[in-house]
């Protein structure tokens, strides 16, 4: 028992209120709503009429959604205040007033502080939906098998970080977590668990789910209790879409696991133990899904579940016979045998009576967790008018938004519903026509997935059936709503409500695009605000890595954590890597909130990035009277000078309070580099006052402790610092007469249509506003390249200026660049006369000496990270390249626009493989990329480009290479003044290599082919002497690049005229003529593709012997997905699903790979020797077989403690190498064939001291340190011993003789 006393509530002298929240009070109380809170007793002498209580109670009633009931207790009436609909009360002071006007201050504040002791003994987190499911997950599981992929990996990772604090779940034990080599060897492992006899889940989506299925379908057979969590993703079609629909689960229905969906993440908490407990009742696997991003990354304040009160639910006799089934030596049986034809019909056909049976066990534990929580949950739970005519059916996070819609259009009168599906297989027909109220005549279904050619989508054409027999059958519809995470809202929700109140509703539609192609899509009409009163909504403009989204989600659990509001936090991103675009989305307020779609009407925005005011709309919907604040370097005249007339119109227009600060300076000083976050997270607090300040600060604090203590106190101490200096914001004095400003003057672009229609568009976050028919270019997802050269994002703080004085023309700075903005450019005389930079003579090489020399800076696609100046010799110790504001350099602008456009490449005057000098002079046909700033992967990339990008063919695997390599509408790989470039594509994460081989099949069968046509048309006496001699020139020479290329050039003027000229011969080799030059085909992908869930296809296409060259951009960690371990992170070192530091060491993949004899392998670390580095990148292309080279690549994931963090990855390099962490070797068959040892150790003997300094500025080992003092030593030592132990496999190769 547990309550709260109140004095003179009823006007008696004595304590009148108790409460009680006791398992059998809940159990008895019937008639719970669904966002129920626990129920108020109220007991008191002299009013205990129920309809004095309703008089009295009047406004509090009405504000708080309660009806009284009479109860009898021990013979003493009582009166029962029960919630018909949820809501917790937090009201403001107006809110009080309109609540308990009929009362005195003393009764209001007394009424209000019962209630709000309700809210304080319940048990709220702020967290997101992937949290929710690990807190249940953990409970019901003994071991997890898991493999990283996004939404799903935090799953994974709570559950890791918790079983390495030591959490001990419903068993009395810790989780055993095994990551796997992919999502199908984690199914395997989940599937032999399982039958070993511990209960395991794993956590997955999208393509990863798919790799599953095979497992799934054994899982089931068998009836192995289970559940698999998924963040529902969708699956890579025409392109790759990381973000959520309902794709992947639905490939998924016809496995045999039942299928149990949540829209909410207080829903995910709820329910997600209903699967886990069904499961074991039913023996039926489960996933239990929910919208991936939308829910999964969606932050809310929920009531948590707490482990004791689910204690009693568990069925521990199904528990106990699921144990004893489990395969043992000591009562042997035999499972997964094969079976004939005569018996296998019927033996399928046994397990009828499991899956007859799911519907009512779900049911019942639906019911018990809706008596622990006071939320009501159903198989289909109905929400609307109990006379509802038209009704929608759904399942997802789109539920909430309907709820909002629904109650708008009841409000009007009219009569709508919806039907919200949990549990989808099996799905039972009785339970969805009891939900369906008799009343209704026109039913829409909304199904969150595509499936072309069918003739409808799968929930649709359940509906369908489930009413095929039911009289009266009401019309029944369907569409398409939210693919890839479109945002859906409640006003795309009443189109469908509109849709359904035709004559002859359109059926097969589409809701929140614009069709005008196949004509399917309902009206957009315009966004209305239905998303409740008292809500209080801020958006917040950051770049990737700057902190703003990792401090938003600090804020909210800030506010949700020490005050009664609700809460919410969304966050949405472009494809990007760190220095990409980033959202903020937060609500809060004193009711729950539903709107789970992005904020479209602010009350505060924040713009982190001052260049956004010129690239896009930040100001879209900000409401009047609202809160603007800008992180700029500009100060009042100045400011007000440099924004935009379209911003400062609207600020008048609107009565907006703008403040400004200069957050960039204040981090520059306090040393953070480009983190703002955590000055303008102080900022917010300090101008919306949405808490006290004070405790605001105090609880910032804490969270930098949490947030950062494993990076260092220094690291802290500088976060403190900035949180101190973030009042240092001042306010703009808005001119009146800025209402009337005029446009903004568009400017004038000579750019193809392409870019100005589309490219532009999405690039401005306005791509949810281009109709269908915008992309009828690129119907099967081909996408021009060289698009990303149009952006000129201008996002960097600061940007290299060139010292001529200093320059010894080098071009290490060009070798080094992560985004190829900076490059040297020869000019001659003419060329020269126009250019208004200033220039050097060149020296040399020979080729060029007399020219005239640049290294000419892009500063609008320049990110800012440094390593260019870092590395730069400069000359008597004066660097060439120093960084500087932008600011101060916006000029060079139009130096490189003009260097771009009308100097031409001299690449042709020298070798560009002979040197890293000459390679620089090489145009860069990979540029300006979505790559994070000082990313250490994307220089090894762009030399090969630069190497052999004019007859690349590039097979990618997915991760970060393939995020920033391809990611519309932005396409990094160009072409050169020909038009010649890098031909890119995607296919999987699991078989890049094999798809790259496919490649080269391909390009063999069709060279084979143009030989044959070549050789019949030499043997043909009518053919002219001078096409036989180009086709012997080229059957000779087809093997080699420039050979192939020069007959090339001869044969295809003559192909062509022949073809023109009715050849039958040359129309085929016309069609073919494309083939003629050797192509180059690379494979390119990650450690995580390569060590782990590619390794089968990379191994088996280096044996095959093919002319492929793969490199490994080997950052020691899955990059793209946050950071997990792989076989490639090494011992000692922290990551996710490594949380302890791992434990075994890492693969030595080349030296594996080395044995086969017949490939070319190299280990290079471009900021340690790029001598190295280009000799064996064009070593291993000219060798006429398989090559692999594993190119070391710092990554942010590292957290690289060394001044200058990614603007020192260069340096970083040079570091690993000089202390003995990374070694650089090649291994060339080749010479094999001279007698000669083929490995060669091309590392100096390491300083061994240097290796414990290495890993201490790294945070991932250093973290280890702070979290295990005593176990990261030993660790430590094993790493610096692995080290060892590899340099000294190498030197004994070394020493071979192979001359025997």
């Amino acid at each position: 028992m547990w309550g709260a006393k109140t004095k003179y509530l009823c006007g008696c002298s004595v304590s009148c209120i108790k409460l009680r929240r006791t398992h059998n009070d809940l159990t008895n109380q019937a008639g719970v709503g669904e966002n129920a809170l626990p129920h108020l007793r109220i007991r008191y002498r002299g009013v205990c009429r129920v309809k004095d209580v309703q008089r009295l109670f009047a406004g509090f009633l009405k504000q708080t959604g309660l009806q009284v009931l009479p109860v009898h207790t021990r013979a003493k009436e009582c009166l029962r205040v029960h919630p018909l609909r949820g809501g917790a009360l937090g009201l403001s002071s107006s809110k009080k007033r309109e609540a308990f006007g009929p009362f005195s201050v003393n009764k209001q504040i007394s009424i209000f502080l019962f209630y709000k002791n309700i809210m304080a003994n319940k048990n709220f987190i702020t967290c997101d939906g992937n949290q929710a499911a690990a807190h249940i997950a953990y409970m019901f599981s003994e071991v997890a098998a898991i493999y990283p992929i996004t939404p799903s990996s935090p799953m994974a990772e709570h559950v890791d970080e918790w079983s390495a604090q030591g959490r001990i779940n419903l068993f009395g034990d810790t989780v055993k977590v095994q990551e796997m080599q992919s999502e199908g060897g984690a199914a395997g492992a989940v599937h032999g668990s399982l039958q070993a006899g511990a209960l395991t889940t794993t956590f997955t989506a999208s393509q990863g789910l798919l790799l599953m299925i095979p497992n799934m379908y054994k899982i089931a057979g068998e009836l192995l209790p289970c559940v698999f969590h998924v963040s529902a993703r969708t699956l890579a079609s025409h392109s790759l879409c990381i973000f959520g629909d309902h794709q992947d689960v639905m490939a998924c229905r016809q496995t045999g696991f039942a299928m149990l969906c949540e829209g909410s993440v207080q829903e995910v908490m709820d329910l997600s133990a209903v699967a886990h407990l069904a499961t074991l009742e039913s023996r039926v696997p489960f996933i239990n899904f929910f919208d991936g991003f939308r829910t999964s990354h969606e932050y809310q304040k929920i009531e948590v579940m707490d482990q004791e009160d689910i204690r009693p639910l568990v069925p521990m006799d199904k528990v106990s016979e699921f144990r004893s089934r489990a395969l043992t030596p000591e009562h042997p049986v035999a499972r997964g045998m094969a079976e004939n034809p005569e018996t296998f019909f019927a033996h399928r056909e046994v397990c009828n009576s499991y899956y007859d049976a799911v519907p009512a066990i779900v049911e019942k534990y639906m019911a018990e967790i809706s008596k622990i929580t006071g939320r009501e949950y159903k198989l289909f739970s109905y929400y609307g008018a109990d006379d509802a005519e038209r009704v929608i059916i759904c399942m997802g996070s789109v539920t909430e938004a309907a709820r909002e819609a629904i109650d708008y259009l009841n409000a009007k009168g009219e009569k709508v519903g919806m039907v919200s599906v949990h549990l989808y297989r099996p799905f039972s027909v009785k339970h969805l026509l009891a939900a369906v109220p008799k009343t209704c005549k026109k039913i829409a279904v909304l199904d969150r997935t595509k499936e072309p050619g069918a003739s409808g989508e799968p929930l649709y054409l359940d509906v369908k059936d489930a009413f095929y027999n039911a009289e009266n059958r009401p019309v029944i519809v369907g569409g398409r709503y939210g693919l890839g995470s479109c945002d859906t809202t409640p006003t795309m929700i009443i189109s469908v409500y509109e849709n359904l109140a035709l004559p002859e509703p359109k059926d097969h539609f589409t809701v929140g695009i614009v069709d005008d192609v196949t004509f399917c899509s309902l009206p957009l009409e315009a966004e209305k605000a239905l998303g409740g009163e008292g809500i209080f909504e801020a958006k917040f403009y950051g770049l990737g890595a700057d902190g703003t989204v990792g401090a938003n989600k600090n804020s909210i659990k800030i506010i949700g954590d020490n005050t009664d509001k609700y809460c919410q936090a969304y966050f949405s991103y472009d494809s990007k890597k760190s220095g990409g675009f980033t959202c903020s989305h937060l609500r809060f307020g004193d009711t729950p909130i539903r709107s789970t779609y992005q904020i479209k009407t602010p009350n505060f925005v924040a713009c982190h990035v001052q260049a956004y005011l010129h690239m896009y709309d930040v100001l879209r919907g900000l409401r009047d009277n609202g809160t603007f604040l800008l992180n700029t370097i500009w100060e009042g005249d100045e400011l007000a000078a440099n924004l935009p007339n379209n911003a400062k119109r609207y600020f008048a227009q609107h009565n907006i309070t703008v403040y400004y600060i200069n957050a960039t300076k204040i981090a520059q000083e306090i040393g953070l580099g480009n983190r703002t976050n955590t000055i303008l997270q102080s900022a917010f607090f300090r101008i919306t006052e949405v808490i006290p300040v004070d405790l605001a600060i105090e609880q910032m604090k804490k969270f930098i402790v949490k947030s950062y203590g494993k990076k260092g106190q220094d690291v802290v101490d500088k976060n403190y610092q900035a949180v101190d200096r973030g009042g240092e914001y001042q306010k703009l004095a808005i001119d009146p007469a800025w209402a009337n400003l005029p446009e903004d003057e568009k400017e004038v672009r000579d750019e193809p249509a392409y870019i100005s229609d589309l490219v532009r568009p999405i690039n401005a976050q306005n791509g949810d506003l281009l109709p269908v028919s915008a992309f009828k270019v690129s119907e099967d997802g081909t996408w021009e390249q060289g698009t990303a050269a149009y952006e000129k994002r201008g996002v960097a703080a600061f940007v290299p200026v060139w010292h001529k004085e200093n320059c010894i023309q080098c071009n290490k700075c060009d070798f080094v660049c992560p985004h190829a903005a900076i490059r040297p450019f020869v000019l001659t005389d003419e060329e020269l006369n126009g250019f208004k930079g200033e220039t050097l003579e060149m020296k040399a090489p020979a080729a060029m000496k007399g020219m005239h020399f640049v290294q000419q800076v892009d500063v609008l696609d320049c990110l800012g990270c440094g390593n260019c100046a870092d590395i730069c010799p400069g000359m008597k110790g004066n660097k060439a390249l120093e960084m500087v504001p932008l600011e101060t350099q916006m000029d060079e602008a139009g130096n490189w626009e003009y260097c771009v456009k009308n100097v031409t490449s001299k690449q042709h005057l020298v070798d560009v493989k002979l040197n890293p000098k000459n390679s620089q002079f090489a145009t860069p046909l990979f540029e300006f990329s979505g790559a994070c700033s000082g990313c250490g992967e994307t220089p090894y990339v762009k030399l090969v480009s630069q190497l052999f990008g004019d007859r690349q063919m590039i097979a990618n695997a997915t991760g970060c290479s393939s995020i920033y390599s391809g990611s519309i509408p932005s396409t990094p790989y160009t072409t050169n003044e020909k038009g010649q470039g890098p031909a890119w594509a995607n296919s999987l994460f699991e078989d890049f290599c094999e798809f790259g081989l496919g490649m080269v099949m391909a390009n063999k069968k069709m060279r084979k082919r143009i030989q044959n046509l070549l050789e019949a048309a030499s043997a043909d006496e009518h053919v002219p002497a001078e096409f036989k001699e180009a086709a012997a020139e080229w059957i000779a020479g087809q093997e080699d690049a420039d050979a192939s290329r020069a007959a090339a050039n001869k044969l295809e003027p003559m192909i062509q005229k022949g073809a023109a000229d009715g050849c039958p011969v040359c129309k085929q080799l016309s069609e073919l003529a494309h083939f003629l030059t050797k192509r180059s085909q690379w494979i390119i992908g990650g450690d995580g593709a390569s060590y782990d869930i590619g390794y089968g296809g990379l191994d088996h296409v280096l044996a095959s012997g093919e002319d492929v060259n793969i490199l490994v951009l080997d950052t020691e960690v899955y990059s793209n997905t946050g950071g997990q371990a792989s076989k490639a992170t090494p011992v000692g070192a922290i990551a996710q699903f490594a949380a302890a530091g791992k434990r075994v060491t890492k693969k030595d993949l080349g030296l594996m790979q080395a044995t086969y004899g017949y490939v070319y392998v190299a280990q290079v670390a471009m900021g340690a020797d790029q001598a190295q580095c280009l000799k064996a990148i064009r070593e291993a292309e000219a060798y006429h077989g398989p090559s692999l080279i594993i190119a070391y690549a710092p990554c942010i994931n590292h957290g690289l403690k060394i001044k200058g963090g990614m603007g020192r990855s260069q340096a970083e390099e040079a570091r690993a190498v000089a202390c003995g962490y990374w070694h650089l070797w090649r291994y060339n068959p080749e010479l094999e064939l001279e007698g000669k040892n083929p490995f060669t150790l091309d590392s100096k003997e390491p300083n061994w001291d240097m290796f414990q300094d290495y890993l201490d500025h790294e945070v991932r080992f250093l973290s280890l340190k702070k979290a295990m003092p005593e176990q990261a030593q030993e660790l430590f030592d094993e790493t610096k011993k692995a080290a060892q132990r590899r340099y000294a496999s190498y030197v004994r190769k070394t020493k071979e003789d192979w001359s025997l």
